[in-house]
């Protein structure tokens, strides 16, 4: 229990079930430091904290796990997730350079299809209520994009980085509010390719990845 000395439980209310509401309390603990990373959550422990049975605390355990911020290991339980600055900012870097000379190059030979592709996904991120899709979506749009480049080993190094930041971005969309913001760039950014505008398409490009990696250094610090 001295583990969790800094969690503070708030009182319960019931907002939508006991396991969303002790995934937000975990959640804000986490976010403001309370929990650090490497903090075992060990479920008999939370249990008795909560005054709940461990059905319930799992559940949360495994909302957490699919937003990135809580690891559960098969034999050494739930424990906060590492997150590492310089492997965001590596991430975000690589991702521009890449990304940018993928959607420069297909832009070309994007047509109806590939750009109505795009805006379908768009739409599927919407209404998707899995946070552990959100991530997958994200990687589907940026795809969509950059398929008509042409260039099978480029799209393979970038679906690469997209695995890589797969939980990173995970964390932006559902813990630091962001979905909004970055459904709103997608949209602009498709905007720019439906006009054939290669310099708006890349700037907005360039500045969703660069808002996006920046927003998660200064979270994880």
């Amino acid at each position: 229990m001295k583990r969790l000395s800094g969690l503070a439980v708030a009182e319960m209310q019931r907002p939508q079930t006991v396991a969303d509401h002790v995934a937000d309390v975990l959640r804000e603990a986490i976010a403001k430091g309370a929990l650090r990373a490497g903090t075992p959550l060990r479920q008999d422990e939370l249990a008795t904290r909560f005054g709940f049975s461990r059905m319930p605390i799992r559940d949360a355990l495994r909302y957490l796990e699919a937003e990135g911020i809580v690891s559960i290991h098969p034999t050494r339980g739930a424990f906060v997730a590492q997150m590492d600055a310089a492997e965001i900012s590596e991430i975000y870097a690589v991702r521009e350079l890449l990304e940018a000379e993928a959607l420069r190059v297909a832009l070309p030979g994007l047509g109806d299809r590939q750009l109505d592709e795009a805006a379908a996904v768009l739409d599927q991120i919407d209404r998707e209520p899995d946070i552990a899709r959100w991530g997958i979506l994200n990687r589907a749009f940026h795809l969509a994009l950059y398929g008509a480049c042409g260039n099978a080993r480029l799209l393979a190094l970038i679906e690469a980085q997209h695995t890589a930041a797969d939980r990173y971005v995970r964390i932006l969309l559902s813990n630091l509010d962001y979905r909004t913001r970055s459904q709103a760039e997608h949209r602009k950014l498709l905007a720019a390719c439906r006009k054939g505008d290669g310099g708006q398409a890349l700037a907005w490009l360039t500045r969703h990845l660069r808002d996006g990696g920046k927003t998660l250094v200064k979270f994880v610090k």
